[in-house]
């Protein structure tokens, strides 16, 4: 045999043997894939179908009358499946549904005609057609011309998603909240929607998807596979009237102040409620916006708000009385050769202890609590931890600022002015609803109640869980102590720092607060201020606590807080009294509540009387007497609350403009 033939005749050998060895491994491949079928044909499945998550629709988040503050919309994206549409049916159909694409969507006929061509060229098996309908209008597209005939046969791909929505806008809108995941996956909660997301968020549902080309899955039919369920609707205890004016008048002042930021808190007295919350801070270019909570999430130095506190204790341990006379001496005071001055020049003498607090003055306030404390500091710290200032509130809502109170145990926390600094409210640290709950104890008779932002948890018309008022502290200092407290600061703004605030239509009881930020003696243009008024109106039986706290005004413009943040408090008393008073009217009429229109009538009678003689005003309520007689043109100093049981001219005398008449209240 030639040597050629050889070599043609050993390369077919060598081809069927490659040719048997191939075979044979098929062979030996299709064995294992009868054994392991299950595993290669599931693999096949989640490579071309998958189980897709349906988020659920959150529930509503309502305020206390049943207005909404956020709910969830659902919307719907149409795309178009250009391969399975029949070539029949596409030719047919393609210009009745341009037409009606062109009347519902605005662009010509002539575009979706060349779109929807151009997408079966390229074989475009998920073409966008529109998004982020309503449902009305989704149902309307889908009955169109083509759409109508299903996925299968007229292409329509139907993927929906939920969008939450403010209907109050910014208001409100960072206590409000919201709950999204963060670029690694992490859940953040913020507010309202955070706190109580586990029963807005629902439970979500499934649905098969098929892979199609370029990476992209379709809906393998229009029925889920496990039905999504929606979240419980939650009531909160927002009123929207209260809610608008607070947000209003603290934008109102940041704005005349150019101030860096502010919050403000109005609650329920007796329930804790909370019925506003405000939180306004500035951006780059002046403008105001929800930044964040400061009203929970910021602890500061509350300086001369903090009086209230360091009087309840020395009151409460009654190692003074506020009779009693302290001496302010020339307006400063030094200690550790650091000086404690007054605001006002000179000081202010000899004074009561409750004309201390009302003046605001330091050197009386400072030297009250070193006088009495400084030899056991860790008695006064205890009294102040006795009445809950060191503990958070344990709010729902995440990020609430930790309380500091030094410990004089703690050489860390602990120097030799500690003590004093913390009597007008330095070396000591609340948020504003920390130092909030306090006063509203003191307006709610000593019973300090936690501030509550839920009402209830609903399912429809059915209630799922109720939030009932809770009591943290069932009395945080003796009720004769909180009748002094609550005299002290109806005087503040009868005749102290708050006197401007003063109006006869209506009673207000409260602090001002004007602490200083920032303070370096090295750098003094880097000072600052944080103004505060905290308080509650009607000054008798209060309904409403509040506090407001701006920092950074504008020092040339002012910084006092009965400047600053006292007119914010006002407006809203005010505007609570004259924009919503049908609920009080209604109440009234069901009590028939004589006495009030009794006193009304003798206001009324003596205030048309001719201005030759001093009106006898025994009996009337102090707020009534006072502006009565400085109308006359008397000046009214008053000693104690409540109607006049003395007045040291008679009525019936001879009236001598700008005499002095003292009235005696019980």
């Amino acid at each position: 045999m030639p040597i050629t033939e050889k070599k043609i005749l050993h390369k077919l050998y060598f081809v069927a043997g490659a040719m048997f060895l191939f075979s044979l491994a098929v062979a030996v491949k299709l064995v294992f894939i009868q054994i392991d079928g299950e595993e290669y044909r599931q693999m096949a499945e989640e490579r071309t179908i998958r189980n897709f998550t349906i988020p659920a629709n959150r529930g509503n988040l309502y305020s206390d009358d049943g207005s909404l503050l956020a709910t969830s919309v659902t919307k719907y994206d149409i795309r178009f499946d250009a391969l399975t549409v029949s070539a029949k049916n596409f030719e047919k159909y393609l210009k009745p549904l341009s037409d009606k694409l062109s009347a519902m969507l605005g662009k010509p006929s002539s575009y979706y005609q060349r779109v929807f061509r151009k997408a079966r060229a390229n074989k475009n098996r998920y073409l966008l057609v529109t998004k982020d309908l309503g449902y009305a209008d989704y149902i309307r597209i889908k009955n169109f011309p083509l759409f109508e005939l299903g996925p299968y046969k007229g292409g329509i791909i139907v993927e929906q998603h939920v969008e939450r929505e403010h209907p109050l806008g910014k208001i409100a809108e960072r206590s409000i909240g919201y709950e999204r995941l963060d670029e690694e996956g992490n859940a953040l909660k913020v507010g309202l929607e955070g706190a109580y997301s586990e029963y807005l968020k629902g439970r979500e549902g499934r649905r098969l998807k098929q892979r199609i080309a370029k990476g992209q899955w379709k809906p393998i039919s229009d029925n889920n596979e496990v039905e999504p369920r929606d979240g419980y609707d939650v009531i909160s205890t927002i009123d929207i009237n209260i809610q608008d004016i607070a947000h209003h008048a603290l934008l109102s002042q940041l704005e005349k102040y150019k101030a860096e930021h502010g919050t403000v808190v109005v609650m329920e007295t007796t329930t804790g409620e909370v019925k506003a919350i405000s939180n306004l801070g500035r951006t780059e270019d002046g403008k105001y916006y929800e930044k964040l909570n400061y009203a929970i999430g910021e602890s500061h130095e509350p300086g001369s708000t903090f009086k209230l506190m360091a009087l309840a204790v020395a009151l409460d341990d009654k190692v003074v009385d506020t009779s009693d006379i302290v001496d302010t001496e020339k307006g400063v005071i030094t200690y550790y050769r650091r000086k404690v001055r007054d605001t006002k020049a000179g000081g202010y003498g000899k004074i009561s202890i409750a004309r201390a607090f009302e003046v605001s003055s330091n050197v009386g306030v400072v030297r009250t609590i070193h006088d009495h404390y400084s030899d056991h500091p860790e008695k006064f710290v205890n009294r102040l931890r006795d009445m809950g200032l060191d503990k958070q509130l344990g709010l729902s809502i995440k990020g609430e600022g930790v309380p500091y109170i030094p410990d004089p145990k703690n050489k860390k926390q602990w120097s030799g002015i500690t003590l004093e600094w913390m009597a007008f409210g330095y070396n000591v640290s609340l948020t504003p609803l920390q130092t909030l709950t306090f006063y509203n104890a003191i307006a709610n008779d000593g019973q300090m109640v936690k501030p509550r932002l839920i009402k209830e948890v609903k399912e429809w018309n059915k209630t799922i869980l109720k939030f009932d008022k809770e009591v943290i502290n069932p009395q945080v200092c003796s009720p004769e102590t909180v009748s002094k407290l609550q005299d002290m600061m109806k005087n503040v703004v009868l005749r102290g720092t708050g006197k401007r605030l003063y109006s006869p239509h209506f009673s207000m009881a409260g602090k001002t607060g004007t602490a200083q930020k920032n303070y370096n003696p090295k750098n003094k243009e880097k000072l600052q201020y944080i103004s505060t008024f905290a308080g509650y109106f009607p000054a008798e039986e209060p309904e409403y606590s509040c506090i407001v706290v701006i920092h950074e005004p504008d020092r040339s413009v002012g910084y006092y807080g009965a400047d600053v943040s006292g007119p914010v408090f006002k407006s809203i008393a005010h505007k609570i009294y004259t924009s919503s008073p049908l609920t009080d009217e209604v109440k009234d009429l069901e009590n028939d509540k004589g006495e009030t229109a009794e006193d009304y009538q003798s206001y009324y009678a003596k205030a048309q009387k001719r201005l030759e003689i001093v009106p006898d005003v025994m009996g009337m309520s102090g707020m009534d007497a006072v502006p009565l007689l400085e109308n006359l043109g008397l000046k009214v100093k008053v000693v104690g609350n409540g109607r006049v049981k003395k007045q040291s001219i008679s009525g019936g005398k001879k009236l001598v403009p700008d005499q002095t008449i003292v009235l005696e209240l019980s």
